[in-house]
């Protein structure tokens, strides 16, 4: 079905929360201890490894920016998170994250800011040979902006369907979009 990725020259932009690990229901993952893979996430990521040359990971985390989560916790979150991934045989490239609360901010989804830093840091990028794998319309919107293919999974927001236009593809998870690779 994903026919486009033809070699592995292309990049994959991943969101976090809802896409690799479960949502904090009406909250933030603020420490490791909240943090819970999705089932099949890690073997996704594995998956993923062998088939793109960039895995790039782009989340909002607000609640940093409103206190709630301290910018500590989440580096810790990252590192461990990135750990058992490499343990599992999968890869995380870069983390890239937004705490700004402002939703004009130039790095918050579905602004572009931190597209353009993961080009700045890993030049060989092309947009056009990317993909964005997200869990909200954000991530969508995020995707187009940049000229990206665009992946819904239906982890927090079911009922979504291909039909709307910011949207390329929906699976019901990571694991079923890597296995349509």
């Amino acid at each position: 079905m994903n026919a486009f990725l033809t070699d592995n020259s292309w990049t994959l932009f991943l969101d976090r929360d809802g896409v690799i690990n479960h949502e904090q229901k009406d909250g933030y993952i603020n420490t490791w201890e909240d943090f819970t893979f999705y089932e099949g996430a890690k073997e996704a990521l594995k998956i993923f490894a062998a088939r793109f040359k960039y895995i790039i990971i782009v989340t909002n985390q607000r609640g940093v920016g409103r206190g709630i989560t301290k910018l500590e916790n989440l580096h810790i979150v990252h590192q461990t998170m990135t750990k058992e991934v490499t343990a599992a045989g999968g890869r995380i490239d870069e983390i890239y994250f937004c705490t700004d609360v402002d939703v004009n901010s130039a790095n918050r989804k579905p602004n572009t800011g931190m597209a353009l830093q993961a080009k700045n840091n890993f030049t060989d990028i092309d947009f056009s040979k990317s993909v964005m794998v997200g869990n909200n319309f954000s991530d969508m919107e995020f995707g187009r902006s940049i000229g990206a293919k665009t992946f819904f999974l239906t982890t927090t927001n079911a009922g979504v369907t291909a039909s709307d236009g910011r949207i390329d593809a929906v699976y019901p998870s990571l694991i079923d979009f890597a296995k349509s690779l």
